[in-house]
């Protein structure tokens, strides 16, 4: 796709009286060859992915590891407690992103959003969105080019790679499509999505990648849980109309700035952060 900026996208909205979505979409048309009909169709079948990703939880799944599996399971009991502080709709978001991400850690079908390990993240909100508000598949749909446009501009500007950039450039950047998806879904402006999208970067700059033994599973299917509930927060901020201080394609840039100055050991190689504590070392000794 031919954007390096969520600037540009904006503008090209405002140029052409079009919403985001219709701006990437037909964006990507062009760059594929195809039409945007063709276009459509493709996410079309990425958001029945994730719906059928989601219906297939197994909660009696276990990884590999034995470490992961059954927590999303859990959350939800917990939830239909009716005793929970975040209520319903944030609850469901929570047990969403536990359990997509607890699929990828037990090998299930997932969809990289923008990575594997992210992959909890946009399907935990919009997924709650499609069963709390009943949006038409259209909208949803809609959304994923959002999300997409947005993960675009930060694969040309930095990385989405832990191994590069650290977990901001997966959680972080899944949290910034997630934000910027929901203010799609409300129907705000696209500069409010690039907000959204700023201020969820700006919230979870420099997380570090620190997967205790290695492996994809903690902290990381719990950081899939932060990277929705930022999602949600950072919408509402930019649609109540709260102005970002720092641009969102500034936001990117500090993101591929600090990733490089991230030592080695925070960037997905499990020797430092939590993977480098005591009881982090020992899980590892264990299981490999």
């Amino acid at each position: 796709m031919a954007f390096s900026a969520l600037a540009d996208i904006v503008a090209a909205c405002e140029q052409s009286q079009q919403p985001f979505w219709q701006v990437v979409c037909e964006a990507e048309a062009k760059d594929a060859g195809v039409t945007t009909a063709q276009t459509i169709e493709k996410m079309r079948t990425l958001w029945q992915t994730m719906l059928h990703a989601a219906a297939g939880y197994d909660a009696t799944a276990r990884s590999a590891s034995g470490l992961s599996g059954g927590d999303g399971a859990l959350f939800a009991s917990y939830l239909a407690g009716g005793n929970s502080l975040c209520g319903s709709f944030c609850g469901a978001i929570i047990a969403q992103a536990l359990q997509m991400a607890e699929s990828n850690a037990c090998m299930k079908r997932i969809v990289a959003a923008p990575t594997a390990g992210s992959c909890g993240v946009l399907p935990a909100v919009l997924i709650s969105c499609f069963g709390q508000y009943a949006y038409d598949e259209a909208r949803l749909v809609e959304a994923l080019f959002v999300a997409a446009g947005i993960g675009q501009v930060v694969a040309a500007r930095a990385t989405l790679s832990g191994a590069e950039g650290g977990c901001q450039a997966e959680v972080g950047v899944a949290s910034a499509m997630a934000a910027g998806a929901l203010v799609s879904l409300k129907q705000g402006s696209a500069r409010q999505i690039a907000t959204a999208a700023g201020f969820a970067l700006q919230n979870l700059l420099g997380l570090v990648c620190d997967p205790v033994a290695g492996l994809v599973e903690i902290p990381c299917i719990k950081r899939n849980v932060i990277g929705a509930m930022n999602a949600l927060s950072c919408a509402d901020m930019a649609l109540a109309g709260l102005q970002a201080h720092i641009p969102a394609d500034e936001a990117i840039d500090a993101l591929k700035a600090v990733g490089a100055q991230m030592h080695a050991d925070l960037r997905e190689t499990g020797r430092g952060g939590l993977a480098g504590t005591k009881t982090a070392q020992q899980i590892a000794k264990i299981i490999t």
